[in-house]
């Protein structure tokens, strides 16, 4: 099994290298048989290339930041911001990772901000 500080210098490469579009670095991060699950859009995406050519082709000029990095054995869990020209958006991911601390799947949820619910004003602070 994959250290958890391994798989966590795994995922922070993985994010650097994709947002300097080093594919070929990136796809070091990755297992051969990597899988990406989207649940939002049921999507999922299967193989190292394939992975490298959904990210290589994703529209737009877009750009990512590590927020938070949380590590645990066997797991590791990053939230990330997300900007693509004025639109801006937070992604939560889920890695697991090979016995070589290759990323061997990912879970990703990208959940869209709201507007809360009426009547909680007077406990909340906005921002």
């Amino acid at each position: 099994m994959t250290s958890s500080n391994d798989l966590r210098k795994t995922a922070e490469t993985f994010w650097a290298t994709l947002e300097e579009r080093d594919w070929t670095a990136f796809a070091d991060t990755l297992a051969e048989d990597v899988v990406y699950t989207l649940p939002q859009t049921r999507e999922r995406v299967s193989g190292r290339e394939s992975f490298v050519r959904f990210n290589r082709e994703y529209p737009g000029d877009w750009h990512l930041r590590i927020e938070r990095i949380v590590a645990e054995p066997g797991q590791v869990v990053t939230w990330v911001h997300f900007s693509v020209g004025l639109e801006e958006m937070y992604g939560i991911s889920f890695f697991t990772g090979d016995s070589e601390g290759r990323v061997l799947t990912m879970t990703d949820f990208w959940p869209e901000p709201y507007e809360p619910p009426a009547g909680r004003e007077h406990l909340v602070e906005r921002y």
